[in-house]
């Protein structure tokens, strides 16, 4: 099986080619491009512009996805494409585009949820099998989830305000950091020492939800106190802003540790994928962190952790 992937969901606009051939997984191209230059100067994606962006970009990105994969187009038995979540204008191009192609050619389309992209990742590079337990953090949604089996995936908590990518690229915008953010924030960090004491909303709640907004809130605060914002201020309230990160995802990791337990004694396969998930930081800590839980981390490679086509492909394979 030959599938055709497009991801417009947001700031990236990204096609790929994945086989599936005598129980072996390969992809054969995996063409990218990200608007980071187009929205920098914002701090932030512009909706508008992502989507001139993609109609700007589409038939190329995805003409290249077909040439580096040395197939032609009757080679390719389904297409797909991001049906949601994401920003309005980017899903219809992305949309448009493949219900075009698979009319024309005569093929299946398959709308995918590209959260399912991601939480199904991990199984295209590993030979990952159900259950297994999914830590998504992504600019847009940050989540605890069971993958109990293709479409059927149980939420154990989710953030009740903000994503954590977002508040990355908040925290670094006002910081003047750059987009994206996280990069520029583990970067800072690197230099930096804890010293602040952030705010790490519900930590004692005892479940498995998120709150980013606090940590925002009180970030903000202090950079708002710190009168002369010298150089090693940002290096220090980055790395104070990453530690309060990483304690918040440790409590509701445990949590989501021990239900996952409960439900599967004998299961020990921990997944982390999303933007957040190339934070060599953060995935530094949740390894140990699974280790002494006697967890597997399984983490797919920086390409496959961001918004990219080859998820979106593979999962309507595994569909």
């Amino acid at each position: 099986m030959i599938v055709l992937g497009i991801e417009t969901s947001c700031d990236e606009t990204a096609a790929s080619v994945v086989e599936f051939k005598n129980k072996k997984k390969k992809i054969l191209s995996n063409v990218l491009y990200s608007q980071f230059k187009e929205h920098s100067s914002y701090g932030g994606v512009v909706p508008e512009i992502a989507f001139r962006e993609h109609i700007k970009l589409i038939d190329k990105i995805t003409l290249q996805a077909i040439k580096k994969s040395k197939k032609k187009f009757l080679n390719i038995d389904a297409i797909a494409a991001t049906g949601g979540p994401g920003l309005h204008g980017g899903l219809l191009i992305g949309t448009t585009i493949a219900k075009g192609l698979a009319l024309s050619l005569n093929k299946p389309f398959i709308a995918i949820n590209h959260l399912e992209g991601h939480i199904l990742s991990p199984r295209l590079e590993n030979n990952l099998n159900f259950p297994y337990l999914v830590l998504l953090v992504t600019g847009g949604h940050t989540m605890i989830v069971i993958a109990h089996k293709i479409g059927k995936y149980e939420i154990l908590g989710a953030t009740l305000d903000d994503a954590l990518g977002e508040s990355y690229d908040k925290i670094a915008k006002l910081l003047n950091l750059g987009f994206p953010g996280g990069p520029q924030i583990e970067t800072f960090a690197k230099k930096g020492h804890p010293i602040f004491n952030l705010s790490k909303p519900l930590l004692n709640s005892n479940d498995c939800n998120f709150s980013f907004s606090g940590l925002k809130t009180s970030t903000i605060r202090n950079v708002e106190l710190e009168k002369n914002k010298k150089k090693n201020f940002k290096y220090d309230i980055c790395a104070s802003f990453q530690h309060a990160v990483y304690k918040i995802l440790e409590t509701k990791c445990k949590n989501a540790f021990q239900i996952f337990k409960n439900k599967y004694p004998n299961k020990n396969n921990f997944v982390v994928v999303g933007g957040v998930a190339s934070n060599n930081f953060i995935r530094q800590k949740i390894k140990k962190l699974a280790k002494s839980f006697k967890f597997n981390l399984i983490v797919p490679k920086k390409i496959l952790c961001t918004d990219n086509a080859a998820m979106i492909a593979w999962t309507a394979i595994e569909k």
